[in-house]
């Protein structure tokens, strides 16, 4: 066994080592100062993963481990004995059945594949916190390889809030919502589809983010004026995971849109059509996170013939 002694010290009094139990044959970073992470603190309860909130610096790193013979088990056990007796109060600590399984994995934060694969039937995740720190530790692996992620957030001074411009919000001008999107409207007079590029879900998860989306508003105008017409709308993803979890993520997202049309601009059900179709339309490279974030999308398709 090959141990690698991580340390990671935002601040001095609050260092940490961590000896992973493989050698490390792959790593990932990101950093945010100050940054923002939703700890969860519960397994998924029928609509989310309960999380609370915490601020600070967060540092999170994606390991890959040359571990064959080594279940999810065998490490996150070490990884779990070194956190609590470096003073940390357990909040969670459960395994992929326990946590709820795919629900789990899309309502947490993950690093996306390739530098953290997460198997939706073997994984591990723990959380805890101390004073004001906090850190989740998840764990899967693949055929030959175990995959660590570990998310810390310690404290760190909020920058002073700049003070040189000031907007009076009263005088902004604000477009209407279904003049914003002109172009949603002609693409599905001219070619029947066109990409909702404005949606925002919460991380990993299939939950259209509160929001006021010009997009809607724009189809949902375009139904109108087209009393006769049906759509459908198509989620897609990019390639992180599996097939069968990225079309039912995708599909999820797509009934979200399709949920968010009908409550919030009165389209009737029967006119719409949700589906999902995962990573198997890609409009560019699932190699850079630009390309990604492109895939990861929603389409309006018209379905309804002349």
């Amino acid at each position: 066994m090959v141990s690698l002694s991580w340390a990671l010290a935002a601040l001095p009094a609050a260092a940490l080592t961590l000896n992973l139990p493989a050698k490390v044959i792959g790593e990932e970073r990101r950093s945010e100062v100050p940054g923002s992470y939703a700890l969860p603190l519960a397994p998924f309860d029928g609509v989310s993963v309960p999380s609370r909130p915490v601020e600070g610096a967060l540092d999170q790193r994606a390991f890959q481990l040359e571990a064959p013979d080594q279940t999810t088990l065998a490490v996150m056990g070490p990884l779990r004995d070194q956190v609590v007796a470096a003073g940390f109060t357990v909040l969670l600590d459960c395994d992929a059945r326990a946590c709820g399984g795919f629900d789990f994995r899309f309502g947490t934060e993950v690093m996306p594949e390739p530098d953290m694969h997460v198997d939706m039937g073997d994984f591990r995740f723990l959380s805890a916190e101390r004073e004001d720190e906090a850190i989740s530790i998840l764990v899967s692996r693949s055929a030959f390889s175990a995959f660590v992620q570990v998310t810390r957030v310690t404290p760190a001074p909020l920058p002073d809030a700049p003070t040189e411009a000031v907007v009076d919000l009263n005088e902004v001008e604000r477009p209407r919502s279904v003049e914003a999107s002109p172009a949603i409207a002609a693409a599905l007079d001219t070619v029947g589809s066109a990409v909702l590029d404005d949606l925002v879900f919460a991380s990993g998860a299939a939950t259209l983010s509160d929001g006021d989306y010009p997009s809607l508003a724009a189809v949902a105008a375009w139904l109108e004026a087209n009393p006769d017409a049906t759509i459908a709308l198509v989620g897609h993803t990019d390639a992180s995971g599996s097939l069968a979890a990225n079309i039912a993520i995708s599909e999820q997202r797509a009934e979200a849109v399709a949920q968010a049309l009908i409550d919030l601009h009165g389209v009737d059900r029967v006119r719409i059509a949700s589906e999902g179709v995962g990573f198997l339309a890609p409009r560019d490279t699932n190699q850079t996170e630009e390309g990604r974030q492109k895939n990861r999308r929603v389409e309006v398709i018209v379905t309804s013939t002349r």
